[in-house]
């Protein structure tokens, strides 16, 4: 038995050219449906989608300590949530990517239709249609002028349209195309274009721009100059821009001063300031100004915003040996109606007081507790019943040890470290409601005095050099979208020819006048108005002897 092998044949290879023209046309595909208006609608609804969870969850680079907190309250979620990048939603790279496909979207739509606007322009109007009467609207009469003449009557009439004479296609005939509303579609691009505009500039701002928040003492106390993002509580840079190379400004603050409701809402925030920036620091001459909520300072291209106020008690601590400490600490308002604060204070000290670090840091001092800008008592239970400071307290306790500031481990601003009280390292030594001039003294002679509070503002230096693109843009986009709104799209059609075997009263041969009528985007109320365009052309009313009109 012989056995035949058949020989295996191997598949042909693709040819080069083949496989470059497929990836041309997935390329060509890809950008088609890329660059589509429903793809830019779907993009547009997507990051509408995206930003909910921005708006309804609290986002890490406005408040860092509720997103710990919203984390640490669903342990199981939480991590996820913030794998997703939830609590950072507008730094997200799923809304950038958003963000980024949405902006080429816009430009392969509108680009086309630029190029589509710019050869209509050019091009003249559409001819008129053969048969008249099948368009919704439309005329048939006749007048005593000669076809020159009821064609030069209506161009002169038709001031604003785009008119165009051509000569008909029987004896003697005329007709003249007539179009308006090329405004609407250059309104529509323009609000397009503005919207791109408007997107490039919100990205150069998050690029190149810079945010940062500083809280400041009023009532003449330090101020700040913008050297360095160290001088801030919190600085936010841009992603291009590491805060370096700022434009220096040097604040202080001269008073602060809050209107409230009787209900202690508050109304608003004034401030009296003084600023240097540019050649006023080499002279050191001080400019006065006042800034509102949303009244910013705008200076160097930079805006100074005052956000808000709180209040920073003062405490003199006064050693056993009779040496004194005063400090002046900004405490955290808890309650945004009655600005009930809490907040803690460090004294360490004074140098030489003590032979070694180790009995210098058994004696620091730690002052916590609450102030109440106008105090209220249940028994020795302190609380404040109004925001402004008519009549100040503190409900404190007092601590003598080491407080842990030159351990090197981060403190907060606002509570003392409970393990330091844990471990003993802490002991509490007094427990007391105190008002202005008031003194404790403790086992080991140190007597604490509160002296009273000042008032902090919390200021916002803010860089943004697309700001004013950002204003255009918008302003831009609504004229553009009233444009669009409000020009309407309308056609007509008028055809002229020579009465065939009829004459007029003087003899003439009459002329039949054809018009016909098409609105190119809404149809409300075309009716009456080709009626109206109709009388105001051809200055004659239809009879029932020689005119005609339809409509819908």
């Amino acid at each position: 038995m012989t056995v035949t092998e058949n020989p295996v044949t191997e598949p042909a290879a693709v040819p080069r050219q083949s496989r470059l023209r497929r990836v041309v046309a997935f390329a060509r595909n890809t950008w088609r449906g890329l660059t589509s208006m429903r793809t830019a609608l779907v993009l547009l609804f997507l990051l509408a989608l995206g930003a909910i969870p921005g708006a309804l969850l609290p986002q890490r680079n406005l408040n860092e300590q509720k997103v710990a907190q919203y984390i640490a309250d669903r342990p199981t979620l939480g991590p996820w949530m913030d794998r997703f990048e939830l609590f950072d939603v507008f730094g997200s790279f799923w809304f950038t990517a958003i963000y980024v496909l949405l902006f080429i979207s816009l430009v392969g739509c509108i680009l086309p239709r630029c190029v589509d606007h710019y050869r209509a322009l050019r091009t003249p109007p559409v001819r008129a249609p053969r048969n008249l009467t099948r368009l919704p609207h439309h005329y048939a009469g006749s007048a005593e002028q000669t076809p020159d003449e009821v064609v030069t009557q209506v161009r002169n009439a038709l001031r604003g349209w785009r008119t165009e004479v051509r000569p008909g296609t029987r004896d003697g005939e005329i007709t003249l195309a007539a179009e308006k509303g090329y405004t609407r579609e250059l309104g529509n691009l323009v609000f397009h274009l503005a919207l791109v505009c408007l997107l490039v500039a919100i990205a150069v701002g998050k690029l190149f721009g810079y945010e940062g928040s500083v809280i400041v003492i009023a009532n003449n106390g330090p101020g700040f100059c913008t050297t360095s993002p160290a001088v801030f509580d919190s600085f936010k840079a841009g992603n291009v821009n590491d805060g370096t190379g700022m434009a220096p400004i040097c604040v202080r603050v001269k008073d602060f001063k809050a209107d409230y409701l009787n209900n202690g809402q508050a109304e608003m925030f004034t401030s009296n300031i003084e600023y240097q920036s540019g050649d006023d620091l080499r002279s050191d001459t001080w400019r006065a100004t006042r800034i509102q909520v949303n009244h910013p300072l705008r200076v160097a291209g930079d805006r100074i915003y005052l956000q808000g106020h709180g209040f920073a008690p003062t405490f003199t601590v006064t050693f056993p040996n009779g040496q004194t400490r005063t400090e002046t600490i900004q405490w955290r308002p808890d309650d945004a109606m009655t600005f009930l604060s809490s907040g803690v204070l460090r004294i360490d000290p004074p140098g030489g007081m003590y032979a070694t670090d180790e009995e210098r840091r058994k004696n620091q001092i730690a002052i916590e507790g609450l102030f109440a800008p106008t105090a209220l008592f249940h028994g020795s239970l302190m609380t404040s019943s109004y925001p402004a400071m008519n009549d100040p307290a503190v409900a404190v306790d007092i601590y003598r040890g080491d407080t842990g500031l030159d351990t090197g481990k981060p403190q907060s601003l606002f509570a003392l470290d409970p393990e330091q009280v844990k471990q003993g390292r802490l002991a509490k030594e007094a427990r007391v409601n105190l008002r202005p001039g008031e003194s404790t003294s403790l086992p080991n002679g140190t007597k604490v005095t509160f002296d009273g509070a000042e008032e902090f503002v919390n200021l916002q230096v803010s860089h943004d050099p697309a700001q004013q693109w950002v204003l255009v843009s918008a302003v831009a986009m609504m004229l553009g979208l009233l444009v669009s709104l409000l020009v309407k799209r309308r056609r007509i059609w008028v055809r002229v020819y020579p009465a065939e075997g009829e004459a007029g009263t003087l003899g003439k041969r009459r002329t039949v006048v054809e018009m016909g009528g098409l609105a190119r985007t809404d149809q409300a109320g075309w009716g009456s108005e080709f009626d109206r365009l109709r009388a105001r052309l051809l200055d004659a009313r239809p009879d029932s002897a020689d005119a005609k009109t339809t409509g819908e």
